[in-house]
């Protein structure tokens, strides 16, 4: 187990996954961006199921290009039935073996990223995709492309919380537009492929995951309030402070994958997220407050140059397809994943990013 996961977080992922994890067994899966936040977890989540659930192992290939990973992804490569490519997805990519599932999660998702990356970002959301796609309908494979809950972009009140079937309220042009229209287009070539080709796709829209394994240099809310609380540093919060988030702690959010991938209707899109609560960046750093067990210096503070501003006011997912669909229900609530999250990241966090 990788010093970035927590070994119980892995356990309580499997045992929710239940029966349905047996449609693995014996199969073959590609992972992209696999030495990612949630690359990672799947990759620990299929060696756990080779070990001690599935009546046949699974062989899992797990690509990345490391642009942002950091890891040279040889702690995992040496795993049986695990192999480690190093590839870029906006290459097209000659396999000639079995293949039978591809989680396509290969992104750039950090806002400060995608700012420093634009190009990129748009590159292997829509070349990247595309690629995958055909690959997938080569080998007739079923394929789960990770989109994001930005693809809503700011919606107003009577769509929030917001249903798969809300159309979006994004602009083709600003700070965000390369992260947000780049995971349209690639939802566009899901429907093109699963409507004239009938491949079997599925799109996940995550909203706010968050949880050990997040890189200290991710800039994101969470590791950044994680890193100056480790540093004994004020938090810096962007904005008002008032735009509002629901937080989804890691294994709710990976047994709410794992489903869709396992189970999902094909050519559906499924909201990822814990729908309660909705909370102000304020509201976050009084129940970081909480967990710590004292008060917290912060300031709130214009959007640095780095970080691209134009952010939701409000960001709210309604789960109630993926409930009746495929039996999602998070589990773990916000008090008990900040508790979590902090407690390992104290442990392995610097405080100087």
């Amino acid at each position: 187990m990788t010093e970035f996961l927590l070994q119980s977080d892995i356990e309580e992922i499997v045992t929710a996954l239940d029966d349905k994890a047996q449609v693995f067994a014996g199969k073959t899966v590609m992972l992209t961006g696999g030495r990612g936040f949630l690359g990672r977890y799947f990759t620990e989540v299929f060696i756990r199921l080779n070990e001690a659930v599935l009546d046949r192992p699974c062989k899992v290939i797990v690509l990345d290009n490391l642009i942002t990973a950091g890891a040279a992804g040889s702690d995992v490569a040496e795993a049986d039935n695990i192999t480690f490519l190093e590839h870029d997805v906006i290459q097209p990519l000659d396999w000639d073996q079995d293949l039978d599932f591809i989680i396509h999660a290969a992104g750039i998702a950090s806002p400060y990223y995608y700012r420093k990356y634009p190009l990129e970002t748009l590159d292997v959301a829509i070349t990247g995709t595309k690629n995958m796609l055909e690959l997938a309908q080569r080998h007739h494979a079923r394929i789960s492309f990770f989109s994001s809950s930005e693809i809503y972009g700011d919606p107003d009140a009577a769509h929030v919380p917001t249903s798969e079937s809300f159309r979006g309220n994004v602009a083709a042009q600003g700070p965000r537009a390369c992260y947000d229209e780049s995971k349209r287009v690639g939802e566009t070539l899901c429907y093109i492929f699963h409507e004239n080709h009938g491949l079997a796709t599925n799109t996940i829209r995550p909203f706010n995951v968050f949880g050990p394994g997040m890189q200290e240099t991710d800039y994101r809310v969470m590791p950044n309030f994680a890193n100056r609380i480790k540093g004994g540093r004020p938090l810096n919060v962007y904005g008002s402070g008032d735009q509002t988030r629901t937080f989804c702690y890691i294994t709710d959010a990976m047994n709410g994958f794992l489903r869709v991938i396992a189970a999902g209707v094909p050519g559906e899109a499924y909201n990822i997220g814990n729908p309660k609560p909705e909370i102000s960046m304020i509201d976050l750093v009084r129940g970081m407050e909480k967990v710590c067990g004292g008060n917290l210096d912060y300031n709130v503070i214009e959007y640095p140059d780095s970080y691209p501003a134009d952010e939701p006011l409000r960001r709210c997912p309604d789960i109630t397809k993926a409930r009746r669909q495929i039996g999602y229900e998070p589990m773990v609530d916000l008090d008990d994943g900040l508790a979590r999250f902090l407690d390992w990241a104290d442990k392995v966090y610097t405080g100087e990013a």
